[in-house]
């Protein structure tokens, strides 16, 4: 399984966006650490009744703590756009997980449904035999040829349920798969095996929190942004004055006033901002919270009929069909009482490979919410408190 998840992942399109715009972010947080401003330099000659030769450098210097204020914020959304890429490899991880499943599934109920169109094939041609040696009436007959066309029809509805579940697949791995691994006989554990993660621990909150961070990194950037700083200009050079020569050196610094522009109103706006994704954190949690107790009362739900149905009559296919016919055969139950007996053994059968189908969705769905996915994958069954 693990082996089949990281191929998903190198040969997805959507891993590789991913890691596209984390190669991004990272670029950003380095340009966000770079110094604030560059060095300008100016030269300038005049000729007229004073030639004037002169060259000067000047540089704006950063005394308000601009360029650190960036940096933090630039590491901030680096650190939640590496929290958003595994994000994006676990979503795409429990769709193919989920797609694997339905697909595997999927071919079980196919080749139930060829064992159902075999049985209906023998039925019919048992069926033409005894109405030869009238055994059983022309209606009967009929009900068996009915049976056998609505057996067929029925059959080319799971090959396209699987054909669709295969594409769902393709569509999220391509074909460098092969032959996906096959789907345990078992079903999946239960919830108390795999307990959650704290809430303060799911990768969902984590990047919360990193966003509610970098927010706040934006009102520290915007409120030094408002602080001027000073720029400091040297020049030299040499001025000629007919026979007089004379070197010149000047020394000046400049400040911008926030007279016109004060900054206030961006101020306002990152202060927002940072209420809203402080806000969002919240909001992140009551929802995380109720999505794992959905979750997980739904995948207990469903894990317990699907064990209920394996352990019951309903499970004994092979041995109730065998029955059915055997009664028939002798002549114990009528052919409208078989077929209907029949028809409700394949359609029990079939419901309880969709509940063990509905049973892993929800496994994957309780992993997801629970943040244990990665761990399952990998193995790691140790307990974890939440």
């Amino acid at each position: 399984m693990q082996v089949a998840v990281r191929l998903v992942w190198e040969s997805t399109p959507e891993v590789e966006a991913a890691r596209a715009e984390l190669e991004a972010a990272r670029a950003r947080a380095r340009a966000a650490a770079q110094p604030l401003y560059n060095p300008s330099l100016a030269l300038d000659a005049e000729n007229a009744d004073v030639d004037r030769r002169t060259a000067g450098i000047s540089l704006s210097l950063d005394l308000s703590g601009k360029r650190r204020a960036r940096a933090d914020q630039g590491d901030a959304e680096l650190r939640a756009s590496e929290i958003a890429y595994d994000l994006r490899r676990r979503d795409i991880a429990a769709r193919w997980l989920k797609g694997w499943s339905t697909a595997a599934l999927a071919a079980r109920q196919r080749e139930l449904g060829q064992q159902r169109l075999a049985l209906m094939q023998r039925f019919d041609d048992l069926a033409a035999q005894r109405l030869k040696v009238g055994d059983i009436s022309s209606p009967e007959r009929d009900l068996a040829g009915l049976a056998l066309g609505e057996a067929q029809m029925q059959q080319a509805s799971l090959a396209g349920n699987e054909a669709a579940a295969h594409a769902a697949l393709l569509a999220i791995s391509g074909d460098r798969l092969g032959s996906p691994p096959a789907l345990p006989a078992s079903l999946p554990p239960a919830a108390e095996a795999w307990p959650p993660l704290a809430t303060g621990q799911l990768p969902e909150m984590m990047r919360a929190r990193a966003e509610q961070a970098s927010a706040d990194a934006g009102v520290q950037v915007a409120r030094r942004a408002r602080i001027p700083d000073p720029t400091v200009s040297l020049t030299g050079g040499r001025v000629r004055n007919g026979p007089i020569s004379d070197r010149v050196v000047g020394l000046s610094v400049s400040i911008p006033l926030p007279v016109l522009n004060s900054g206030s109103a961006e101020m306002a706006a990152v202060q927002a901002e940072a209420a809203a994704a402080a806000a969002n954190v919240r909001a992140r949690q009551f929802a995380l919270d109720a999505s794992l107790t959905e979750a997980r009362a739904r995948y207990r739900a469903l894990h317990a009929a699907a064990e209920a149905f394996r352990s019951g009559r309903a499970a004994a296919f092979r041995e109730r069909t065998a029955l059915l016919e055997k009664l028939w055969r002798a002549g114990e139950i009528g052919t409208s009482d078989y077929l209907v007996q029949l028809k409700q053994s394949l359609d029990t059968a079939l419901s309880g490979l969709e509940l063990e189908s509905q049973a892993w969705q929800a496994w994957f769905d309780y992993l997801t919410a629970a943040g244990r996915l990665n761990d399952w994958l990998d193995g790691r069954t140790q307990e974890l408190s939440r």
